[in-house]
């Protein structure tokens, strides 16, 4: 027996597009092209975050090994300057 919420298995893969104000139905070996295109192309922009993401953060941990070490001699020169005053 066929169960009616199951879907068809022999139903044909696809994909509706609307492109300038009409609808294109993409179906078969096309329509698996598409969606493997798409996820490719949502997988590489999660990649190119990452890889933004990474490098904002080695930037701003640098900066810091640089400014943190020059901030706590200037106050330690400071405190010893202004001690002998």
């Amino acid at each position: 027996m066929h169960d009616p919420d199951e879907p068809d298995r022999r139903q044909r893969q696809m994909l509706i597009v609307t492109r300038d104000g009409r609808r294109y139905e993409v179906t078969g070996w096309r329509a698996w092209l598409l969606a493997l295109g798409s996820i490719v192309g949502v997988l590489a922009g999660f990649v190119l975050l990452a890889i933004l993401l990474f490098g904002l953060a080695i930037t701003i941990g640098a900066v810091l090994l640089v400014i943190v070490p020059v901030a706590l001699v200037y106050s330690l020169v400071n405190s010893l300057l202004n001690r002998r005053s």
